[in-house]
């Protein structure tokens, strides 16, 4: 979690990292070697990490970091140069094909935390990814998350995301349908009466819709129209598992999937925006000390305010985190001090930080860190 929050790729003792006293800093007695890591992870298969994501979620939910109103389905895709066989996809159109490994997020929408994540292999589609991922979400909102709206991009469109959405969990769906000449035809064909204008050059209209070979409906589709004029007109449409009112649902809900997209680019630095091994037990244990780590490092954001709750990750890491001067000592024979000279923000961090174990002792918390042999941990700010 430490090298996570560092966004880097190896923390090893030649390294300045440990000069700094940052292992007992983070609460560490020592700082782990990447072969240390590697076993470790290697030794824990991926349904331990994904318990792990389970328990980190139901804490993160009880603590107010999630809503559980609207959903974001979407992958992260990184360049890999592993050896093994791997979906290959292309960056643009002239661009030639890569292999890809990719991760599925879910997120809360509204508050734009990340609820869990899975990995997808060669064999996997988005659909069967999709599904992997709703469950584990389940898990960790349960009831909260019962009526959740999932929002997902096109290439979720598939009959079978569409009747395990409906017929196996709580959530509901909406999902862009895709943009099919004979489908723009169709819409074109509309009779005018039957879409209902919302604002200028936006209209909106919806019917009971079953795609083929679907089990589960009927659906229901949201057409929206653009354009003030007949021959100006562009049509897009969704399909939603639930009868909703589609002004809000493709106004207010939907535009929220793009918190995806900024997810990743703030915080993907943590240790999702490389793929530097293809072993399933040490990918999924290194992805989810990462989510660890940004549940951290999110709590701390809120405490600072200020610019530093608007910084990327890699920005974060390199100000504050491994841009401290200090020492650290023992003092009172069971409590280690680590001093911070010039640390950004000193009065903020006082305020939070200084006399630790009493303020965790008010609130009903031992301050003795097991793994530093009951040694209390305590800052100061000069």
């Amino acid at each position: 979690m430490c090298e996570a929050a560092l966004c880097v790729t190896g923390v090893r003792a030649r390294r300045c990292t440990d000069q700094r006293g940052l292992e007992l800093a983070c609460g560490l007695p020592f700082l782990a070697s990447d072969w240390a890591i590697h076993d470790l992870l290697a030794a824990r298969d991926v349904a331990r990490a994904r318990a792990l994501q389970v328990a980190l979620g139901k804490l993160r939910l009880a603590s107010g970091h999630f809503q559980g109103r609207v959903l974001a389905v979407d992958p992260h895709r990184v360049r890999s140069h592993s050896k093994r066989r791997m979906p290959r996809r292309r960056d643009g159109e002239n661009r030639p094909a890569i292999k890809t490994a990719q991760t599925f997020f879910a997120l809360d929408a509204d508050t734009g935390q990340p609820v869990g994540f899975t990995t997808g292999t060669a064999a996997r589609t988005a659909a069967d990814a999709a599904e992997d991922l709703l469950g584990l979400v389940a898990d960790v909102l349960g009831p909260r998350g019962h009526g959740a709206l999932v929002v997902v991009d096109s290439e979720h469109f598939t009959t079978q995301l569409l009747d395990h959405v409906r017929g196996r969990t709580g959530f509901d769906m909406l999902v862009p349908m895709p943009n099919q000449r004979a489908m723009m035809r169709e819409y074109r064909n509309i009779p005018a009466e039957c879409f209902q204008p919302r604002r200028a050059g936006f209209a909106t209209m919806k019917r009971a819709y079953t795609p083929r070979r679907c089990a589960e409906g009927p659906f229901y589709q949201y057409i929206q129209r653009s354009g003030e004029l007949p021959d100006e007109y562009h049509f897009k449409a969704f399909l939603s598992t639930r009868d909703g009112e589609e002004v809000s649902d493709l106004t207010e809900h939907y535009p929220k999937r793009w918190h995806v997209e900024e997810f990743f680019n703030a915080e993907q630095s943590l240790g999702w925006d490389r793929a530097g091994t293809w072993n399933m037990n040490i990918r999924y244990g290194q992805m989810t000390i990462s989510l660890i780590a940004q549940a951290a490092t999110h709590q701390m954001r809120k405490r600072l305010g200020g610019p530093e709750s608007n910084w990327d990750a890699e920005h974060l890491a390199r100000t504050l985190f491994a841009g401290l001067e200090g020492d650290v000592r023992v003092v009172d024979g069971n409590t280690i001090q680590v001093t911070y000279y010039n640390a950004p923000g000193a009065e903020r961090l006082k305020e939070h930080y200084e006399d630790l174990p009493k303020r965790l002792k008010a609130e009903g918390i031992d301050p003795r860190v097991p793994w530093l042999y009951d040694f209390e941990l305590d800052f100061r700010f000069r």
